[in-house]
């Protein structure tokens, strides 16, 4: 079946067929004594999912946990409708955001402003889950998958305020969300993910030097796929994050209006993204993911925060 790819140690690499295209958001299914998903995608494209775990044999008492990076509703926007379909599975997230997806009124209601006419093309409501189905984690907490194979999970913000990552040890996979950022077909380099309202560099940066300092074998984006080799990728996240604030930052300085620091990044990385006649759909994913408006608003709101001196230099 298209949109399941077999990766080693046991994990499936699960396309959520975000806004009907290929490889926008993968979901991870780790094969444990407890089967645990890793990202769900939005709302709208989760009968996929659900189509492609049933698929590889998952029963509806089968999945033990989901785990979502952050509430974003690009990865737990279906978190909802996944725990309807697997009644004995658990969704965990930070304990930063997990009271959004109990009570998601204010999420879909703030992402209806940011998405716009998209909201109802792409990702729908994020539908409540009761709060005994929705484990809130701390840095450091385990997740005990059965047969020896844990989860270690990480605060890791940067890109949001209650953003996570989970890393696999015996394995040696870090499932990153999109704290290193978007590498997705047709795209040469990764390129930094910096949306309002959360986006912070210190705070991102040190998200990335704790990556480092665990040498992972294998780093899995959500957006999309394994980077390899994985360190050379997470240095390369780094040295892109600084060169997109860079130039952000000089942009501001000139004009601090939104339109002259997005056409300010569009001219300096428009490089990134190959022009393959054979993929259409490459310029169309990045800027549904991580294109350069909805960049620009970001990085803008930290130099505004910056200069009232609310966030650290």
């Amino acid at each position: 079946m298209d949109g399941i790819e077999p990766l080693p140690d046991r994990i499936t690499a699960i396309d959520t067929h975000t806004a009907g295209m290929a490889k926008v958001t993968a979901g991870y299914l780790i094969d444990a004594p407890r089967p645990t998903l890793i990202e769900c995608g939005p709302a709208l494209s989760i009968a996929a999912v659900i189509r492609r775990l049933k698929a590889v044999g998952m029963d509806p008492g089968d999945l033990a946990f989901l785990v979502v990076s952050h509430i974003h509703l690009d990865h737990a926007g279906g978190a909802g409708n996944v725990l309807a379909a697997f009644p004995s599975a658990t969704v965990v997230v930070s304990e930063v955001g997990a009271r959004h997806l109990v009570d998601p009124e204010r999420l879909n209601a703030s992402s209806r402003r940011v998405y716009g006419e998209l909201y109802d093309t792409v990702y729908g409501d994020c539908t409540p889950i009761r709060a005994d189905r929705v484990r809130g984690v701390a840095d450091g907490e385990l997740l005990d998958l059965g047969g020896g194979r844990r989860l270690e999970l990480m605060y890791t913000p940067g890109h949001a305020k209650h953003h996570i990552a989970a890393f696999d040890p015996d394995a040696g996979a870090l499932f990153v969300g999109d704290s290193v950022g978007v590498k997705m077909p047709g795209m040469r380099i990764i390129r930094p993910a910096t949306p309002p309202p959360d986006f912070d560099l210190v705070l991102s940066q040190r998200t990335l030097d704790r990556y480092k300092a665990l040498e992972p074998a294998v780093v899995y984006l959500a957006h999309y796929g394994a980077v390899d080799p994985p360190m050379d990728a997470l240095h390369e996240a780094s040295d892109q994050l600084a060169d997109w604030f860079t130039t952000a930052e000089a942009a501001y300085a000139q004009h601090s209006e939104l339109d002259h620091v997005t056409e300010t990044l569009a001219q300096r990385f428009a490089d990134e993204v190959v022009d393959d006649p054979g993929d259409p759909e490459a310029a169309r994913r990045l800027a549904l993911l991580s294109g350069y408006e909805s960049n620009a608003l970001g990085l803008i709101r930290y130099l505004d925060l910056r200069d009232e001196g609310r966030v650290a230099r």
